[in-house]
């Protein structure tokens, strides 16, 4: 960090590089910690898939319309508590979107038809999808620009630790106390972050864990004035719909994974939930690694001098590309070189995500970072409603044939690259409304 400091610092006082800081960076740590209980929450009823359509006689498509559910109202939620966090801040804000997400996530453990599970979804949904904008902006508020996407790339991290952590939590649970406990114990977890919230964090300019210094350095982007921005002026800028596209064409794959993997394991290659812990936990690792490089991918060819939406870019194409090789998760025998694939594409995701996420802060004023990111998992999450009941009704109709769904997923993440390339201002344009030269 000293390191890093001294190359954005070079001409301060040896003193002056000591006390910068890095409170920051306990405020990234808050957000890697919510995106991981965000996760777990949400992966607990792809994890037990197996079970509960045996216990409860689901078909795939019931499963697929469960899963809808969530997607419809997490759409709703995204787009809804993302412009409330503009609104009343994260301060409180997102520490109140933890709690509802908690409470609907226990509320689990009650429910036995697929209706009512649909309810418990839906009430999953719409308050989780408060995670991502809140913490979106708490970045905005917290970071420069140079910063942003390593910021991104740490805390959105947490959602592949929430995937590790599931696969190990939830199969010892089921074991010791069945499915119902699994969604009761993991609803828990997130009311002790809610008291953690409230003791660590305050606003940057409030807050008094903060060296002068670092406040400064917070601050070094060109001062943006704090605009109110109505929603359908925003569909005017051009960083909002890069968004939308970037998030349209990722999102709804990254859910087939948390969905669907389990699922596959279990039909491909006869794995029980226990058995799949390893294969998951490896793959979700991987995702972790891949969320934090793409994030410094962008950050440190933006301090070599490359133009701030050129890095982003790069970081998609190399993403995209790594992506690519999944279609052929479903023709291998070899359940290590399946994991592998999966593997590869879920650390690609995560990193072409934490850019998808970054390049609101780079095109889009300050005050209107939760709204955007809200309209864009608004789009992405209607989709998902879509393609999660496509994909039970596709199983249902192949008698669980993947290999088409692996070949389509391989190819959106490059296909949302060339739309967002034709979105976002090109190089030599101006200055962005977020102050960022391209």
């Amino acid at each position: 960090m000293t390191n890093q400091l001294m190359g954005d610092h070079a001409s301060m006082p040896a003193k002056a590089l000591k006390t910068v800081g890095r409170y920051r960076w306990t405020v990234v740590g808050l957000l890697f910690f919510a995106t991981t209980i965000n996760y777990m929450d949400r992966q607990v009823i792809g994890l037990l898939k197996p079970t509960l359509m045996s216990d409860l006689h689901w078909s795939e498509s019931d499963f697929g319309d469960i899963v809808a559910a969530f997607a419809l109202f997490y759409a709703f939620g995204y787009v809804g508590v993302g412009r409330l966090m503009d609104k009343i801040g994260v301060k409180t804000g997102l520490p109140l979107a933890v709690a509802a997400w908690s409470f609907f996530g226990i509320i689990h453990a009650f429910m036995g038809s697929v209706f009512s599970f649909k309810v418990a979804r839906a009430g999953l949904g719409l308050s989780e999808g408060g995670n991502f904008p809140a913490s979106i902006k708490t970045v905005t508020e917290w970071f420069p620009a140079k910063e942003r996407a390593l910021a991104t790339g740490i805390f959105n991290a947490g959602s592949n630790v929430g995937a590790v952590v599931a696969p190990i939590l939830v199969p010892l649970i089921l074991l010791t106390w069945g499915w119902r406990a699994c969604f009761l114990i993991t609803g828990l977890i997130g009311f002790a972050w809610v008291v953690a919230w409230y003791l660590l964090y305050e606003k940057p300019e409030k807050n008094r864990h903060l060296s002068a210094e670092e406040r400064a350095y917070i601050e070094s982007d060109p001062v943006q004035p704090q605009v109110h921005v109505p929603w359908i002026t925003l569909l005017k800028y051009r960083g909002t719909w890069a968004n939308i596209a970037g998030t349209c064409f990722s999102a709804p794959v990254w859910w087939f994974y948390l969905n669907w993997v389990p699922g596959f394991l279990h039909q491909q290659y006869g794995l029980d939930l226990m058995a799949a812990m390893l294969p998951l936990i490896i793959i979700y690792c991987m995702a972790d690694v891949g969320s934090i490089a793409g994030g410094w991918i962008s950050s440190t060819l933006i301090k070599k001098g490359v133009k701030t939406l050129r890095a982003r870019k790069i970081a998609f194409l190399i993403c995209g590309l790594c992506v690519v090789p999944v279609f052929m998760a479903a023709s291998v025998s070899n359940m290590w070189i399946a994991i592998l694939l999966i593997g590869v594409a879920a650390a690609a995701h995560q990193g072409y995500s934490a850019n998808v996420y970054t390049i609101v802060t780079d095109t889009m004023p300050r005050s209107t970072v939760g709204s955007v990111v809200g309209i864009g998992g608004f789009c992405a999450y209607i989709i998902g409603m879509f393609v999660s009941m496509g994909v039970g009704r596709l199983l249902d109709a192949t008698g669980g044939n993947y290999h088409l769904l692996f070949l389509i997923v391989s190819s959106l993440y490059l296909v949302g690259l060339v739309v967002m390339h034709f979105i976002l201002p090109k190089t030599g344009s101006g200055v962005t409304p977020a102050g960022i030269e391209v």
